[in-house]
């Protein structure tokens, strides 16, 4: 769990994404209304899909066992932690990193994400719905990645709000979208949407992983709307299969 004293300058990375990307970074679709929430609900293969089944975090994590080390340093995974340990490695197609999970609150106000079920809750994310509104961190399955600085820029790699990534946890894959940014120097935090799905504790001051999550950015996969659950499954099963050679 990130020692919450950071959570300030977490959110005042968030605000400053979401400045560097301009308010034009996820467009709306013209013409098309796209209700803030609930988003699409999760989707998996089709019933009775026996002959391609859903790629298994097995397959992710064997193309991910080595690094090739894109970032420039390591992040530490809390605020509290004196030793940067986990690098930003890449492959032709993704980027990934292998940290802890942390809880992402932030966003609009629910009955699960407020200033009473968190103390350093900011009504914002770094990237917006299609209306130009923050996402719904207790709807929205979302990864933070860290604010663009010396040890490595998102951007670079071929991301975005938006972008798809396959998050990996005891067995369990779930696929999310890039939707806030954190401190420039840490890494490991996801929404209570996704902690949820993953089965992890999701309550933002108390809940998260310690280890073992595993986090594949797929470069240039940007969805729009960003908060569209159903397409973010549809292209990350997609993406995944790809990457493992299917």
């Amino acid at each position: 769990m990130r020692t919450r004293t950071f959570a300030l300058t977490a959110a005042t990375s968030a605000v400053c994404g979401a400045a560097l990307l301009g308010p034009a970074a996820l467009p709306a679709t013209a013409g098309v209304p796209v209700p803030d929430t609930p988003p699409d609900t999760r989707v998996g293969p089709a019933p009775g899909d026996v002959e391609d089944p859903a790629v298994s975090a097995e397959e992710l994590l064997a193309e991910v066992r080595s690094c090739r080390q894109i970032s420039r340093g390591k992040y530490r995974t809390d605020a509290n932690r004196s030793k940067a340990t986990v690098p930003v490695c890449g492959t032709t197609d993704a980027v990934f990193w292998k940290a802890d999970m942390d809880i992402d609150c932030d966003g609009r106000r629910t009955k699960a994400c407020n200033t009473t079920s968190d103390p350093y809750f900011q009504p914002q994310t770094a990237f917006q719905t299609s209306r130009g509104k923050p996402l719904d961190s207790a709807r929205l399955p979302f990864v933070v990645v860290p604010a663009p600085g010396r040890i490595w820029d998102y951007r670079k790699s071929g991301l975005t709000g938006g972008s798809v990534v396959a998050v990996i946890h005891k067995g369990e894959v779930r696929y999310a979208v890039i939707g806030d940014t954190g401190p420039a120097g840490i890494i490991g935090e996801g929404s209570y949407a996704l902690a949820q799905e993953l089965a992890i504790d999701p309550h933002p001051t108390t809940g998260g992983a310690a280890s073992g999550v595993t986090y594949i950015a797929f470069k240039d996969s940007r969805i729009s709307p960003i908060e569209s659950r159903a397409k973010a499954e549809r292209r990350g099963e997609a993406l995944a299969r790809a990457f493992v050679g299917r």
